[in-house]
């Protein structure tokens, strides 16, 4: 921070960024408790703080198509993956470590969105 020209700007930009994840934290234990009104909530939190932060738009939709609500989840991936198609790369690769638990036919409708 000492080589910073403002830092205090940025402590405050780094305090919202610490904020917004902790929504982005509380949105995760809210899934497991099998809310989704509140974790959808807490995510949208997160995403207001930051809308540009593409991870957070993007693990609010990975959660939405893992909770079986895949068409608000692609509303959310097709902005993404064309913002950043290394977004679309990942997704292929999460079914194999448990972090995406669609269908073939639904990874299929992810990964193809235009």
């Amino acid at each position: 921070m000492e080589d910073n020209a403002a830092p205090l700007p940025e402590l405050a930009r780094l305090l919202r960024l610490t904020r917004a994840y902790e929504h982005m934290n509380a949105g995760d234990l809210a899934v497991e408790k099998n809310d989704m009104p509140k974790a959808i909530e807490e995510y949208q939190a997160a995403e207001k703080m930051f809308p540009s932060n593409l991870e957070m738009q993007y693990w609010h939709a990975i959660t939405l198509a893992n909770k079986q609500q895949l068409p608000a989840a692609l509303a959310l991936l097709g902005p993404i993956f064309r913002q950043e198609p290394n977004w679309r790369v990942l997704t292929g690769r999460l079914p194999k470590v448990g972090l995406l638990t669609v269908s073939a036919a639904e990874l299929q409708q992810i990964l193809t969105l235009k």
